[in-house]
């Protein structure tokens, strides 16, 4: 695999256009995805043990999206200056966090859409035990995620060896670059499509499914229920903003995306000889992964329309009367674990 095509010819204008499109992005998204993220931190801190509509679920997503938040400071002050004067090291973890929110996000709004589903169609499958799966679950998430995603930056190869392999060839070292700018290592075509292909599988095509399923399966249940169903219709109705909004959030920010990640790859993997569609799809690709680096800044706005809990605590900054209660009951009872709705 090469970086570029050598017979199109390569436009600074283009480097250009996709600074400023990186950098316009990311400063629009900082301010809100921190508060955002801050804010549902703080929230669900006091509602994970005394729900269990999917917040800690929400809560890991959160986590995710706040990682990618704090990257953001240093690529926007790549993308405005040019270079990255940070190290390799640093240069990787930010790149490497790119993806781990990305994929980390796709993965618990899944398990946000199938923990609400559920809720709807089996209310009485849930109890202590299963919420220590869900926090299982979350780490084995994790675990997946981080595993996956090594990839990414693996197969960049270091600026350093760029600029060596420059310098013995007489060439100026040109200004240190980061991120998607870092050349591609030799990989052989099959393991290319190879990792391709199980990205698009697992990491697209599945979630998605997963997310629609439990958008039509909690839609259905509205007009018509199954034995023993919650029979309370505004309680499916707030399930189904839920699922709603992940599947919003999925499409907008996460379909473009991979869409155009096999395009790209063709492009760089000199796949391509058309210049002009080549050109189309570098001015498209870093629109798609703007779009999926939004998803930091919606989802807390999924969490404020669609979850009680957030009007509750911004309504009431103490802690909620039900869970006071609870506290209560609890010593006196001896300390057993109450399972509220």
């Amino acid at each position: 695999m090469t970086f570029v095509n050598q017979s199109c010819e390569s436009s600074d204008n283009l480097r250009t256009y996709q600074h400023h499109v990186y950098a316009v992005v990311y400063s629009v998204i900082l301010a809100p995805g921190l508060l955002g993220n801050v804010l549902a931190l703080w929230v669900f801190r006091v509602y994970v043990r005394e729900t269990k509509k999917a917040v800690v679920y929400m809560m890991n997503l959160a986590m995710a999206d706040l990682l990618q938040v704090l990257s953001l400071p240093l690529r926007i002050y790549y993308y405005l200056n040019n270079t990255w004067p940070f190290g390799h090291s640093l240069c990787m973890i930010c790149f490497y966090l790119k993806y781990v929110n990305m994929y980390a996000s796709i993965y618990f709004l899944v398990c946000v859409s199938v923990r609400r589903c559920e809720l709807i169609m089996r209310p009485l499958m849930y109890n202590s035990s299963r919420r220590k799966g869900d926090l299982l679950i979350c780490v084995l998430g994790w675990l997946l995620v981080c595993l996956c995603c090594l990839p990414f930056p693996l197969l960049r190869n270091p600026i350093s060896e760029v600029n060596s392999n420059l310098s013995a060839s007489g060439v100026a070292a040109p200004e240190p670059v980061c991120f998607s700018e870092l050349p591609l290592r030799t990989v052989s075509a099959p393991a290319a499509w190879a990792l391709l292909i199980i990205a698009e599988l697992f990491g697209f095509i599945i979630p998605l499914s997963l997310v629609l399923a439990c958008t039509f399966m909690t839609a259905g249940s509205l007009r018509e229920p199954a034995v023993g169903a919650i029979s309370d219709r505004g309680e499916k109705r707030r399930a189904l903003r839920m699922v709603l909004s992940c599947a919003v959030v999925f499409l907008v920010c996460f379909v473009p995306y991979h869409i155009t990640m096999p395009l790209d790859f063709l492009v760089k993997a000199n796949a391509l000889s058309d210049c002009g569609l080549r050109d189309l799809i570098l001015r498209c690709h870093p629109v798609t992964l703007c779009l999926a680096s939004l998803n930091c800044s919606l989802d807390p706005l999924m969490y404020y329309f669609t979850t009680d809990e957030f009007w509750r605590r911004l309504s009431k900054p103490e802690i909620p009367e039900s869970m006071a209660f609870n506290r209560r009951l609890s010593c006196i009872t001896g300390g057993e674990d109450l399972d509220n709705d």
